[in-house]
């Protein structure tokens, strides 16, 4: 008899056993320990033992459905040039007025889900998702050996106490090919303000990025 089927007869003849006489008792014992070969003592004392619930699961349990709330989020996502879950959640209230204009108005409590989602869920429910798009998307930017061991790389800054040292970084805006001229957007970032400026340069000759930087 395997686990499953002695936890299963024992159920069976639990609340028999605690409701009959002592000859019947007696009669039921002999007949438990032969059909599971239990020790005496030890089929007494799980017969007479109360039944333990089952714990229910930690954490919080899901106040939303999944596969309602995946549509708007996974089309969202994709117009949003799939976003990280961070910026996504911020940028689904921007977005999603545009999304109900093209697919129509949602539940009120799906829109209440969708601003109020955190980003690890949003990471959990668009796991799958990220399979069937992966985001391996064109690189603008050369490997340069020679600066990148000449410039210093941080990975915090909390040693910066006043404004003035910024990060920058360009986007090329080509659509699926590299080859040919095309806008680039630079932005840069003051690290200590967070005060952001954004400009248009065509191409990312030196003379088109100075002269935004000068500007």
């Amino acid at each position: 008899m395997s686990r499953d089927e002695k936890r299963a007869y024992l159920q069976a003849i639990r609340s028999r056993y605690k409701k009959s006489s002592r000859a019947e008792k007696a009669k039921i014992l002999d007949e438990f320990c032969a059909i599971c070969g239990y020790n005496r003592k030890y089929a007494i004392r799980i017969l007479n033992k109360r039944p333990q619930k089952r714990r229910a699961k930690p954490g919080r349990k899901p106040w939303y459905d999944p596969d309602k709330i995946l549509v708007p989020l996974k089309a969202i996502w994709l117009a949003t040039d799939q976003m990280c879950s961070k910026k996504l959640k911020v940028a689904i209230r921007e977005w999603l007025s545009f999304y109900e204009k093209e697919n129509g108005d949602l539940d009120d409590i799906i829109r209440g889900q969708l601003y109020a989602i955190s980003p690890p869920t949003i990471d959990r429910l668009l796991k799958h998702v990220r399979v069937e798009y992966p985001t391996k998307g064109l690189c603008g930017t050369k490997p340069g050996r020679l600066l990148k061991n000449q410039i210093l790389i941080k990975t915090d800054n909390w040693d910066i106490t006043q404004p003035g040292f910024l990060e920058t970084d360009t986007v090329a805006h080509c659509g699926n090919s590299l080859e040919g001229n095309f806008v680039w957007s630079i932005t840069m970032t003051d690290i200590l303000t967070a005060w952001t400026e954004s400009r248009a340069t065509w191409n990312k000759g030196a003379d088109g990025v100075s002269e935004y930087l000068m500007a």
